[in-house]
């Protein structure tokens, strides 16, 4: 970003999100301050600047939360609009090196550029680089991956890091034959927690949304929308509290049978339910399975 003049003898730019002065003349000329002289702390170019950054801060966690959605949803992205939004610096962050599948669903490769003209480059795992024009591509939820193992192998040769977890996602498949009438998974419950806030403040801290007394997480898996929720104590309660069973719902709020639950939906439920348990209260010499 340019340096834009601010006081007498000063300019000021974004570093690194970051409001930096430097000198404008004299001896010190272009010699980038340690901190910013006071000044120009309450200066209308410095406030402009820290609004801009805060907004930047923003979008960056939008762009990621977006890909994420996109993922963990398997939902097809048009092509034109990752070749429209790649010349954002945030977006092409939360993009580059994604996992992507084309018109064939055994063809995955992470994703390295797009072009205004709606041309994707791509290195497969074969590792050459190759030009596919889909009219749209899917980001795979990993756990529909096959030889998911083989694809993780890879991706650390190439050295690939995901701004949005994708390849090395924590991934639980679901076992066969569950009870054809089961409804719960009681894995991660008994996750003892101080109080019911700290467990709703780590289910918040972890990006999952609280409502009554539940942990949740929607995911759309298999064509339709699926909620999986742990219950983690009603509002307000006060003492102790515990992790409760994790459960599915579909968009009438019925329950879901454990054996009508997507790969997906499963996947992140076991995930949030797992993450949750992670951070209960550990008794010296107690189970710290």
């Amino acid at each position: 970003m340019a340096w834009l003049a601010a006081g007498e003898g000063y300019e000021i730019a974004l570093v690194e999100g970051r409001v930096a002065a430097r000198s404008a003349t004299g001896r010190a000329a272009g010699r980038q301050l340690k901190t910013l002289p006071k000044a120009l702390r309450d200066h209308p170019e410095v406030d402009r600047l820290r609004r801009l950054a805060e907004w930047l801060e923003r979008h960056e966690a939008a762009c990621i939360a977006q890909v994420d959605t996109w993922m963990v949803s398997s939902l097809p992205v048009p092509t034109a609009l990752l070749a429209r939004v790649w010349p954002d610096e945030a977006w092409q962050s939360a993009l580059r090196d994604m996992a992507v599948v084309g018109e064939d669903p055994d063809e995955v490769g992470f994703l390295r550029d797009a072009t205004a003209s709606g041309e994707l480059k791509v290195v497969n795992l074969d590792g050459e680089t190759v030009r596919l024009s889909p009219r749209t591509v899917t980001l795979p939820h990993p756990v529909l991956l096959p030889d998911l193992d083989d694809v993780r192998d890879f991706a650390a040769e190439l050295g690939i890091v995901q701004r949005v977890e994708q390849i090395h996602r924590p991934t639980w498949e679901k076992p066969e034959g569950p009870a054809a009438t089961a409804t719960e998974v009681r894995d991660y419950a008994g996750g003892v927690f101080a109080s019911r806030f700290g467990l709703a403040a780590r289910a918040t801290g972890l990006g999952y949304r609280v409502s009554g007394g539940y942990a949740t997480c929607k995911v759309r898996d298999t064509g339709r929308s699926t909620e999986a929720a742990v219950w983690i104590g009603e509002p307000y309660y006060e003492d102790e509290t515990s992790t409760g069973a994790l459960s599915w719902h579909d968009e009438n709020g019925r329950a879901v049978r454990l054996t009508e639950v997507g790969p997906v939906a499963w996947s992140e439920g076991m995930r949030m339910a797992a993450a949750l348990y992670a951070g209960r209260k550990i008794e010296e010499g107690g189970d710290a399975r």
